[in-house]
């Protein structure tokens, strides 16, 4: 699928369209799932995460802007934001981590991409894994626990000892070497 393609589905769910939502939702659950699910481990949360970055994107699909992101790339930017949001309010509230047991929630249904789309997928995943696996290991763990984890600037620092400033330059130019590897 083009980026055109995916633009022009953003621009029917912002005219209201349900089923160019649902073809969204089927290119990309599982990867907003993923991501979530990485960052706040827990399923259910993980889960509530994928409702709310859809639930943005019918909100928010006006406002979408095609020079700024493609369209994999927003919606992975709303889910890092929902899943980082979600975990914060789990720390906050550490008395609502009592919730299901993972093992009694029905499980996922399997997201039923094409294959043509499979493929895709899995050649950007290898790339984007490529480039995370490129970066020195001072800013692989850096990114890891800037945008996996979840943590602020100030956190890092906390935890690493490494100066904010720095961690503030490290993640900046960890950012835009992948950037660059996988814009190349």
């Amino acid at each position: 699928m083009t980026a055109e393609s995916e633009a022009t589905l953003v621009r029917a769910v912002a005219e209201g369209s349900a089923e160019a939502l649902g073809t969204l939702y089927d290119r990309h659950a599982a990867s907003v799932y993923g991501l979530a699910r990485r960052i706040v481990a827990r399923q259910d949360d993980a889960e509530e995460v994928v409702q709310d970055v859809f639930a943005q994107v019918w909100r928010d699909a006006p406002r979408y802007d095609p020079a700024r992101a493609t369209v994999a790339g927003w919606i992975m930017v709303l889910a890092r934001t929902r899943a980082i949001d979600r975990l914060r309010a789990r720390k906050a509230r550490p008395d609502q981590e009592e919730g299901v047991e993972p093992a009694a929630a029905p499980p996922l249904a399997a997201a039923g991409a094409d294959p043509e789309t499979a493929v895709i997928s899995s050649e950007a995943a290898s790339k984007v894994r490529a480039a995370f696996s490129a970066l020195p290991e001072p800013l692989r763990t850096l990114v890891d626990l800037a945008y996996f984890q979840g943590l602020t600037h100030s956190e890092i620092a906390g935890q690493t000892g490494v100066p904010l400033g720095t961690v503030k330059t490290r993640l900046r130019t960890a950012v835009a070497s992948l950037r660059l590897v996988l814009t190349a």
